[in-house]
């Protein structure tokens, strides 16, 4: 493979950065996205989400709680954050009470903190407790997606709609970049569920953040999830990063169960 051809997995491979006569990094690997450390970056770029810069897909994978299989108690969920190769990129863990996630259920506010392979918090999420009723257009819910020590780099929002789930994706000064448009039906029953990702005008799909069908067991008795996102290899960094906010707000309003397993997906849809 020429070093510099750009392959099919998203990942561009940084000519000249590995010993003469050695094999080059795979693509998509995370050697290949350790030599982006040596290779170019935009200045702007948060510590810690270099290796988004070259990639356009990620999977994310809700571990499975078997407390919450059996028992039925809530525990915090848990996910890991993959490659299109299966390597893991990230882990993200759920920062909540006992009884907020009881209580609560899917409508709980959470923290969320979104970790490298070093265990550095390389994101944080925060939704505040909103109300999620389509009868209270005031009151959407959001996500702010912020760089550790604090620096807020864009927002998930929910916006107003009847029948279809629809949000944006904004950046810090609270410009929209993207949308997101859900179909009008979200029970997973036996196929994915598709959420459109298009530009800011509407007019262009640019992406998606599919549910996918991970068999009927884990689908009916747990409420671990499985996700693929993908968006355009040249999108701003943050809004990649924002983009895996979207993400962790959609399956918790549409795919989260209550420790009693009763689906609780209709409140969350508009």
């Amino acid at each position: 493979m020429n070093p510099q051809q750009q392959p099919s997995g998203g990942m561009a491979v940084p000519p000249g950065n590995w010993p003469a006569g050695a094999p080059p990094p795979a693509p998509g690997s995370l050697e290949a996205g350790l030599q982006l450390q040596a290779a170019q970056v935009p200045a702007d770029c948060p510590p810690g989400l270099e290796y988004l810069t070259q990639i356009d897909q990620l999977l994310v994978h809700q571990q499975v709680e078997l407390l919450e299989a059996f028992v039925g108690f809530e525990t915090a969920n848990k996910y890991t954050v993959r490659n299109t190769l299966g390597q893991q990129v990230f882990y993200a863990v759920e920062d909540t009470n006992c009884c907020t996630r009881n209580c609560l259920g899917n409508w709980r506010c959470f923290d969320m903190k979104i970790l490298d392979n070093a265990t550095r918090e390389v994101v944080h999420l925060n939704r505040g407790l909103r109300c999620t009723s389509c009868w209270c257009p005031c009151c959407l819910q959001k996500v702010e997606v912020s760089s550790p020590p604090g620096t807020v780099i864009g927002y998930v929002c929910q916006s107003w709609s009847m029948c279809f789930p629809k949000f944006t994706i904004e950046d810090a000064s609270r410009t929209t970049i993207l949308r997101i448009e859900g179909p009008l039906c979200t029970w997973n029953l036996c196929g994915d569920v598709e959420f459109d990702v298009l530009s800011a005008d509407g007019n262009t799909k640019v992406g998606k953040i599919s549910k996918q069908w991970s068999g009927f067991a884990k689908e009916v008795f747990t409420d671990a999830d499985n996700f693929g996102i993908s968006f355009p290899m040249d999108l701003d960094v943050k809004m990649k990063a924002v983009m895996l906010g979207a993400c962790f707000l959609i399956d918790f309003m549409f795919f989260e169960r209550s420790g009693n397993k009763k689906d609780q997906r209709k409140v969350g849809m508009m």
